[in-house]
């Protein structure tokens, strides 16, 4: 059984100017670097006492650096990273601001984006890296269940969270922001959600 806080990372400059980045790699601004010590200095206080907890992340810039960060605020080893944890690859959208977005495809929800990662593509792949996320952290920190925190991505994490709540979280329009915190439980290779803004603001 392992405790996973699913975190996603600081704001970049595109995240700033509401544009699409996918799988694009666009690196941490200081807002979102001082989003990630901040959210790294509230696990520490919140898992203050608890022993080996690890950090993993995504192998994108954004999510890397958010991890590192973290990492230091909590004395934890250096994260490992895994691709398999990257954004939506959003295809023809990538680098699109949000109102050109809707104007060319339309709601999030139903947009048909050409080139895109199919939406059962990404929660498929992102259970497979959570899996091998929990797989090394246990390997790492054994005996000790200890928890995980892993940095990933507003599209993936949402999906996370879908798959955790049987699609009924979170709600459309519900947006995931930058530094927020997810955490789930892991256990038997099934993911139970247990505390989200997401699903409280819905």
């Amino acid at each position: 059984m392992t405790v996973l806080t699913l975190v996603r990372h600081g704001e970049t400059d595109w995240n700033r100017d509401r544009r699409i980045q996918g799988s694009t790699d666009i690196p941490l601004n200081d807002t979102g670097r001082a989003q990630a010590r901040a959210v790294g200095v509230e696990l520490a206080a919140k898992l203050s006492g608890v022993p080996g907890v690890t950090v993993a992340s995504s192998d994108l810039a954004r999510a890397a650096e958010t991890a590192r960060l973290i990492a230091a605020e909590l004395d934890a080893p250096d994260p490992l990273a895994y691709p398999e944890l990257r954004e939506r690859g959003y295809g023809d959208a990538e680098g699109v601001g949000v109102e050109e977005f809707h104007a060319r495809w339309g709601e999030w929800a139903t947009a048909e984006v050409p080139n895109a990662e199919p939406w059962p593509t990404v929660r498929e792949r992102a259970l497979r890296g959570l899996e091998r996320a929990v797989r090394d952290a246990r390997t790492r920190t054994a005996p000790v269940a200890a928890p995980l925190i892993v940095v990933a991505h507003g599209a993936l994490i949402r999906e996370v969270i879908r798959h955790a709540t049987a699609d009924e979280f979170p709600l459309q329009g519900v947006r995931l922001a930058n530094g927020s915190s997810h955490t789930f439980l892991f256990e038997r290779e099934r993911l139970r959600l247990l505390e989200s803004a997401a699903v409280a603001s819905g």
